[in-house]
C-alpha cells in the first residue's frame, strides 16, 4: 500500500487503496480529503523513499547496481490538476488523441532479478512539466 501513496503510476492504484482502507477498517474517508493527503507536500517523502530503499535486501545483481529511468503519462479529466498538460502519447491508438490531457511522470527504478524474473521497484519519481507552462505560471505548474 505504501507504493500506492508514493508513486502515482495509475489513478486506479490510489483509488483501490482508498477502497481497501474503507473495507478493511470500516470507516469512510472523503475522497477529496484522501487525495489531498496523498499529494501532500508536508509528508516526509524523503524518509519514505529511504525506507523503501532499505526494504530491498540486496540491491545488486551480479555485483552491479542496475538503475533504469522511464517516463509515462497518467491521463486526467480535471482542468486544475497539478502538472497536467498536453503530452504526446506514443502508444495512442488511431481513435485516441495523440496529445491527451495528462501528467507526465519520470520515474527511476531498480532493475532487480527476483526468483528468475525481472522486477523494477520504483526508487523515485518526478512530474515533468513543460518549461513554457512554468514560465507562464499556469495554475497547473504552481499548485
Amino acid at each position: 500500500m505504501l507504493l500506492a501513496v508514493v508513486v502515482p503510476f495509475t489513478s486506479s492504484i490510489t483509488s483501490n487503496l482508498l477502497r481497501a482502507l474503507q473495507t478493511l477498517f470500516g470507516f469512510t474517508i472523503e475522497q477529496q480529503r484522501f487525495y489531498i493527503f496523498t499529494a501532500s507536500t508536508t509528508l516526509p517523502w524523503n524518509r519514505l523513499w529511504w525506507t523503501m530503499w532499505n526494504l530491498i535486501p540486496n540491491p545488486l545483481t551480479e555485483d552491479r547496481l542496475l538503475v533504469v529511468i522511464d517516463d509515462f503519462i497518467n491521463p486526467k479529466t480535471g482542468r486544475k490538476i497539478f502538472a497536467c498538460g498536453h503530452f504526446h502519447d506514443h502508444a495512442a491508438k488511431d481513435n485516441q488523441s495523440s496529445y491527451p490531457w495528462s501528467q507526465c511522470v519520470v520515474a527511476i527504478g531498480l532493475l532487480k532479478q527476483i526468483k528468475s524474473r525481472w522486477a523494477c521497484p520504483p526508487l523515485s519519481f518526478s512530474f515533468y512539466m513543460v518549461k513554457k507552462d512554468i514560465e507562464a505560471e499556469r495554475v497547473n505548474s504552481k499548485r
